[in-house]
């Protein structure tokens, strides 16, 4: 079974995530800033205290795992280019270890013109996004590009609205206005996320998942 390499694994979809992984058998090395309030115990479960920011870090959390599951993103007072910045940290050490697939997590208001086919209400759901939060678009954009240069095998998953609903266990698997709605449950989303572990059916490319 693979070891995966969790950053993220505090927020709301990371620890989501992390008990998945954990209940499907996957060991985990999770990097996160303050370990208390990470209540969750495992033998299987390897916390780093440390930062994304931080590439010795970095490089300890990717060191000896299979695989990259970023799902760590701003916050209040975060700076302009965190997922840029923090994803370099990433692939470095993915250099360094040779580890070849990563997962990111990021939202609806990153653009794949290849496939996707805005409506006026995705439309304008980016151009609101784009006023009221434009240093989280474009540090989704430019950690893309920093992914789609890396050599890797990268997927960048894309999530519309989430809820703390209860699983449904069922979503759709699309692009922005081509089979997508508004909103997904964070444990359905951590479920297609824990997919791609072994799927590489997205490898390069920018899926949207909703209800």
């Amino acid at each position: 079974m693979k070891t995966i390499a969790l950053f993220g694994g505090t927020g709301q979809t990371g620890r989501e995530l992390l008990s998945l992984a954990l209940t499907r058998g996957y060991d985990v090395k999770a990097l996160v800033r303050n370990p208390a309030k990470l209540s969750q115990t495992h033998p299987r479960l390897q916390v780093i205290a440390g930062d994304v920011l931080n590439p010795a870090d970095v490089a300890a959390t990717v060191a000896s795992t299979d695989v990259v599951l970023s799902v760590f993103g701003h916050g209040k007072g975060s700076p302009d280019w965190l997922q840029t910045d923090g994803t370099k940290n990433i692939l470095a050490a993915m250099r360094e270890s040779r580890v070849k697939k990563i997962i990111s997590l990021s939202g609806g208001g990153l653009p794949y013109p290849e496939k996707d086919e805005p409506k006026f209400a995705d439309k304008a759901i980016r151009f609101i996004m784009n006023l009221a939060m434009p240093k989280v678009i474009h540090d989704a954009v430019a950690h893309h590009g920093v992914l789609a240069a890396s050599g890797t095998d990268w997927i960048i998953v894309r999530a519309p609205r989430l809820t703390n609903d209860a699983k449904q266990g069922h979503y759709r698997e699309g692009w922005v206005g081509v089979n997508a709605s508004t909103k997904i449950a964070r444990a359905d989303l951590a479920e297609f996320l824990i997919k791609q572990v072994e799927d590489d059916r997205y490898v390069h490319q920018l899926p949207f998942v909703s209800y």
